[in-house]
């Protein structure tokens, strides 16, 4: 078959309700895995970018679920050297925590605020980070979605 250039310019469009019903479910186990390519691999998912129809103003990404994210790796001093901050808007409330207090209190918050870094800043971020569970442990309560395991 012969491409022309009308062929080229054609767009593919999909209906939002198609690719709300081609949404996967994916599984990663975060056993030993180091936070920041985890974090980079459950971006893609949640954006849906390894999708052909991805577009950054469409919202055409899968489900994540995350287990064992207690057990998340970071290299290097970046658990003590890294600082969150957290801010309220009242004077001298800002608060200040390292990653790997983080990391012991609230592994869950640690990795979604990577992740939502990651993930581009416009009104549809919050759906995408809504998509995505953390669990610390090894879970069977999402297995009647049939998920696909990321890492095998």
């Amino acid at each position: 078959m012969e491409f022309t250039k009308k062929d080229l310019n054609k767009t593919l469009r999909v209906k939002p309700a198609d690719m709300d019903k081609n949404r996967k479910r994916w599984r990663i186990d975060a056993n030993g895995k180091v936070l920041g390519r985890l974090a980079v691999d459950i971006a893609k998912l949640l954006l849906g970018k390894h999708k052909a129809y991805y577009s950054d103003f469409r919202d055409a990404g899968d489900f994540v679920l995350v287990e064992n994210i207690d057990k998340i790796k970071v290299t290097g001093k970046k658990l003590q050297d890294n600082v969150m901050y957290s801010y309220s808007g009242y004077k001298g409330n800002l608060k200040q925590v390292t990653r790997d207090i983080l990391m012991k209190k609230n592994p869950e918050k640690l990795l979604t605020a990577v992740v939502r870094g990651m993930i581009s800043k416009n009104k549809l971020r919050d759906k995408r980070i809504k998509r995505m569970k953390l669990v610390v442990w090894t879970t069977t309560k999402y297995d009647h979605f049939k998920p696909v395991n990321l890492y095998k």
